[in-house]
């Protein structure tokens, strides 16, 4: 059996691949690392990499996953890159997401989630079902908040300007954080929010296999 080497958003973790199914295919999640300290993206990338233990793997990443995809590409041969609801360069960023890296707010203000804000968190990351909000809730609970001030600014401060040619890029068109005005993807799925990798994972796991032949 073949495997895809997967990488999880901020703000999920290993459960959001647990609902996708493709057949002839391991999906082997690589965990979040603590980042050192003053720890370049690349750098990062480089680390993570050590444990894909596969010539040309077959990476996937979900939202700032799919960011880490590609850097790790960056610095090993890989056979494909299969991002969801994620960006391929800088110019994919928001607008709003720019406004908040060259204002700084992200280091003015703490990263610290409060039961009142979850809601309003919940909603803009699509978590829309109890699962997914039971999943989003938990991982705000117990995140390391060294490693989220890390990914905030990373994301923010993207300067990624390459795509790589070997990507499918799958996105949904009701996405509130990574907004597919700004996103030229490969296959948009109709009403899929930044979470749809769990509300309509069958729809992504046939996208997927369909990619891969």
């Amino acid at each position: 059996m073949k495997t895809i080497f997967c990488i999880s958003g901020l703000g999920a973790d290993e459960k959001a691949f647990s609902k996708l199914k493709i057949d002839g295919y391991n999906l082997k999640v690589i965990n979040w690392l603590h980042p050192h300290n003053k720890e370049t993206i690349e750098q990062y990338a480089a680390r993570m990499a050590k444990f894909i233990d596969e010539e040309n793997p077959i990476l996937m990443g979900l939202s700032f996953g799919g960011m880490m995809c590609i850097e790790i590409a960056k610095q090993i041969p890989v056979k494909q890159i299969i991002i969801i609801s994620s960006i391929k360069t800088k110019y994919e960023l928001p607008r709003w997401m720019k406004l908040v890296a060259s204002s700084k707010l992200h280091k003015i203000y703490s990263m610290k989630s409060y039961k009142i804000t979850q809601p309003f968190q919940n909603l803009f990351l699509g978590a829309v079902t109890a699962e997914e909000k039971a999943m989003s809730n938990n991982y705000r609970k117990n995140a390391n908040t060294t490693y989220v001030k890390w990914a905030v600014n990373e994301i923010l401060n993207w300067k990624n300007e390459t795509v790589p040619a070997n990507i499918f890029h799958i996105h949904g068109n009701a996405d509130k954080m990574f907004t597919v005005k700004t996103i030229t993807a490969n296959a948009i799925v109709p009403h899929g929010k930044h979470l749809m990798i769990m509300s309509k994972a069958d729809e992504i796991s046939e996208l997927i296999k369909s990619h891969l032949g």
